[in-house]
């Protein structure tokens, strides 16, 4: 158990990682065969570990830090990310990670890493626990980017609501650098419904629908025809009440 501490303050490692532990390939190649075998690591995927409990039997890094492990400018993102924060309305076990690197996904201990490609390299940070993620306004944004492809639109309405302020700068910052029309209006349209309870301006709205152009679009592609209706200022084909998307409703501004 010579390098199991080392092993144990890492957490989650990559081969490299290990071998610069160990000193050599060679010995670190020994090493990590008999570590497997005595369970005192575990292999994630071809390339990555993870330090184990030996009381418990289990990882000692826990999905947030081995998403960020598993490619160099790999981040936690989307549904994950709410989750990380306290604002996820559901436990998933799906591990939505964005790189700029592409990976197959993958799963380990119940859990399945899921790639997401990094559309711009604006709004990540490095936590104090070493996990690097999407800050909250990043997270809206890909959440309202990408719903149709994870989370669905009830369970990001739900995400949004536990949400209790953001800085419309960097919403406005993170929309420029995306710099696509869709995003600027569905963000408009939804975020309209949030408008009191995070204190966002007037002018974070004309903004929004200044950017829009002329395309007229359909919030997600799955509405039924008969709860459809047509958003003028936004431009977007958009369910008759979007109150209802959640069993409880949530807590909209009312004159929307």
């Amino acid at each position: 158990m010579k390098y199991y501490e080392q092993f144990l303050k890492l957490g989650c490692f990559t081969w490299d990682e290990l071998c610069g532990v160990v000193g050599n390939t060679s010995a670190a190649d020994s090493l990590a065969r008999s570590y497997l075998e005595k369970g005192y690591i575990q292999r994630v995927k071809r390339g990555l570990y993870v330090a184990v409990d030996l009381a418990t039997g289990e990882s000692v890094a826990n999905k947030f830090r081995i998403a960020c492990k598993i490619t160099p400018t790999a981040y936690v993102s989307h549904h994950a990310a709410f989750e990380y924060y306290g604002f996820a309305n559901q436990v998933s076990y799906q591990v939505e990670t964005s790189s700029d690197t592409v990976f197959a996904s993958f799963g380990y201990a119940g859990n399945t890493y899921t790639y997401f490609a990094s559309r711009i390299s604006d709004g990540i940070v490095v936590r104090a626990d070493g996990v690097r993620v999407s800050d909250t306004e990043r997270t809206v944004l890909d959440g309202i980017h990408d719903f149709e492809k994870n989370m669905g639109l009830e369970e990001l309405l739900r995400c949004l609501e536990l949400i209790p302020a953001v800085k419309e700068e960097k919403l406005l910052q993170y929309l420029a650098a995306y710099g696509k029309q869709v995003l600027y209006q569905k963000t408009g349209y939804i975020l309209e419904h949030f408008k009191t309870a995070w204190s966002l301006s007037n002018g974070f709205f004309a903004a929004c629908e200044g950017a829009i152009g002329k395309s007229k679009r359909y919030l997600y592609s799955t509405m039924v025809r008969d709860d459809m209706e047509y958003d003028r200022r936004w431009r977007l084909v958009v369910p008759h009440d979007l109150t209802k998307i959640t069993d409880k409703g949530v807590d909209f501004d009312a004159d929307i």
